[in-house]
């Protein structure tokens, strides 16, 4: 929106804008310019804020610094600040289901006023001293190295009120207190928490208040675009409004919808004779859905096949079955355990155009289905063995990942299973004899040996996969040699 435009005749906007000036009037000085130092100007940005009903909640008027003046080694060094990831999020909601946790959130207003700006904001010049500039104690939205330096304020923060920091996740933060925790996952200005104790959540929000403006604050419901509903018996997670909104936006409104996403016979090949697809309307298409494989991962592996073959008709195919299945999405039960497992499968030479094969694998606590993934493989794997021992390697990775995570949260594993359907794949892990056949296999998925043997992690092959799942808490239902099963989670 241009501010000339209709922002200052608009009250709303003249609101917004006022109400962001006072979030940082308290941590600004208006001074005479450095000299030999050109000021980094800044703009406005103004955005509806909606709810899961998409109704508007709030005017947002930011105070952005024009960031592309700013030259590295000179006005910034760093700037990595760490994001969590969505499996963490998808962990910590299953985690919370299972113990019974109500989850809450908390928005902060002006997150990023933690470093520098210069330059007064744009409509709201000083009539006495119009020359001057504004040099904050804080920063401002728009510095590259704002993120850093909100995050560095929050830990400190944080940590300066006894949590600890996740040993592998740096956004995860927990506290316990006389038998209770409290755990807190941070995504930049959002932030996730609760408890066993409603005490110490409350406790936990009541500080933040304190140190921080909160511009939303209660039970987590709408995150991330994510729709979340939390009941005694387990916790929904759809993302049916964002669903719609790619309809509507791409006009899928009045297609026909179908009940699959794709027919596993279908062939997409590449049109060499077609028309050129716009680029603008294909990559648009294709980031909405790459987002909504955040908790769909019913269309993953099929918008990954798409965007390799870069195919509109395999979008709309994808999106008919969408409007099909707006409200599909996630259910994390109270009743499930928290035993850890992995799934890893892999199907040879599947791209039609590269013949490189596709990797797809699932992590489940319990049978809450938590982390997944489908790509294509770096290489053209030269057998079904390969691509699936590479296939495995992915999933074993990603399994270790979460065991450590998942330590954070006060859980011990054992001998997690991953669940495979290749005995040739076991074998390679088994027999490193076999260096003839597996010699031109990369170096680096060979960890999946180290990991078989140290005991981290055993197969299970087909036969044995029903067995998994009636095993309960804390047995080991025979040798790895003779059953291929698993030590399950148990709680510190």
């Amino acid at each position: 929106m241009s501010l000339s435009y209709n922002a200052l005749s608009d009250p709303n906007w003249v609101n917004a804008m006022h109400e962001e000036l006072e979030n940082f009037e308290r941590n600004h000085d208006l001074v005479e310019p450095p000299p030999n130092c050109r000021p980094i100007g800044t703009k406005w940005v103004f955005k509806n804020k909606k709810g899961e009903n998409g109704m508007v909640v709030r005017n947002k008027a930011r105070l952005v610094a024009q960031g592309f003046c700013q030259k590295e080694g000179i006005d910034y060094e760093e700037t990595f600040a760490p994001i969590a990831r969505l499996e963490a999020i998808r962990i910590l909601l299953a985690f919370a289901a299972f113990k019974g946790f109500k989850l809450r959130q908390m928005d902060i207003k002006s997150a990023f006023l933690n470093g520098f700006i210069e330059k007064q904001p744009p409509g709201f010049e000083s009539a006495k001293f119009p020359d001057r500039v504004y040099k904050l104690r804080k920063a401002l939205y728009g510095l590259k190295q704002a993120p850093r330096a909100w995050y560095a304020r929050l830990k400190s923060f944080v940590l300066k009120s006894g949590f600890v920091m996740g040993s592998v996740d740096k956004t995860l933060f927990l506290l316990s207190r006389d038998g209770d925790t409290l755990i807190v996952q941070i995504y930049i200005d959002d932030i996730i928490f609760g408890g066993s104790s409603h005490a110490l959540v409350s406790s936990f929000a009541e500080q933040m208040s304190r140190e921080f403006e909160m511009s939303l604050m209660g039970e987590l419901q709408y995150f991330l675009g994510l729709q979340i509903k939390q009941g005694l018996e387990g916790t929904i997670v759809h993302q049916t409004k964002y669903t719609r909104d790619i309809l509507k936006n791409f006009n899928i409104i009045d297609s026909k919808p179908i009940t699959t996403p794709m027919s596993t016979n279908t062939a997409l090949d590449a049109d060499e004779d077609g028309e050129a697809v716009d680029q603008k309307e294909f990559r648009g298409m294709i980031g909405s859905l790459l987002y909504l494989t955040a908790i769909r991962a019913d269309i993953r592996s099929r918008s990954a096949y798409v965007r390799a073959t870069r195919l509109l008709l395999g979008l709309l195919i994808v999106k008919r079955y969408l409007k099909f299945t707006p409200e599909l999405g996630l259910w994390y039960s109270s009743g499930s355990s928290l035993s850890l497992r992995g799934f890893s499968d892999a199907d040879h030479a599947g791209c039609r155009i590269d013949r490189k094969s596709t990797s797809s694998t699932w992590q489940l606590l319990g049978i809450s289905l938590v982390s997944w993934s489908s790509r294509k493989q770096a290489s053209v794997a030269l057998s079904t063995t390969e691509a699936e021992y590479v296939a495995a390697a992915s999933c074993c990775s990603q399994l270790l990942w979460m065991k450590a995570t998942l330590s954070d949260f006060g859980l011990k594993f054992g001998k997690i299973p991953l669940l495979v359907d290749s005995t040739s794949n076991i074998s390679i892990a088994k027999n490193p004899v076999l260096h003839s056949r597996t010699k031109h296999i990369d170096v680096r998925f060979h960890f999946l040996r180290d990991h078989y043997e140290n005991g981290d992690i055993v197969y299970v092959v087909s036969v044995n996969q029903l067995q998994v799942e009636d095993v309960d808490n804390a047995l080991i239902k025979e040798e790895i040699e003779s059953q291929w099963t698993s030590l399950i989670a148990l709680p510190v």
